[in-house]
């Protein structure tokens, strides 16, 4: 199983948002902090933005913010605003896949396995991210 790059920086990126709500932060702030690629990361934005996770203000005093509040952000809804989907095979949703003779089964356990993801995702706000970071 593999967690993209996209989702990564997303949620590490939100996060920085999270810990700092008082102010904007730019994009190259973020990037630095969290050794992500800059232009990179401006994608990530615009996929955040999208979705409304997060709000923009241009000009010297610009910068991002969440658009919500960090406990009503839950890491789903980062995943499923840069990838779309919670797991993939080759591309493919998990629903789409069938299996014929000993390998039937197959499709069920992947979809099992989506379906963890999916409660550790959904039960898992931004906010509890930034708790644990400041209790260590």
């Amino acid at each position: 199983m593999q967690i993209s790059a996209k989702a990564d920086y997303a949620v590490r990126a939100l996060a920085e948002l999270a810990a700092d709500a008082g102010r904007p932060l730019t994009c190259e702030a973020i990037a630095t902090s969290q050794g992500i690629p800059f232009r990179f990361l401006k994608g990530v934005f615009r996929d955040l933005r999208q979705a409304g996770l997060v709000r923009s203000q241009r000009g010297c005093e610009g910068g991002y913010w969440l658009a919500r509040d960090p406990a009503g952000i839950t890491l789903a809804d980062i995943v499923l605003a840069v990838d779309g989907a919670f797991l993939t095979l080759r591309g493919e949703r998990l629903d789409d896949l069938g299996y014929h003779g000993p390998a039937a089964g197959l499709p069920g356990v992947w979809r099992g396995m989506e379906d963890h993801v999916r409660q550790v995702l959904t039960s898992t706000a931004l906010s509890d991210l930034v708790r644990e970071r400041l209790a260590a």
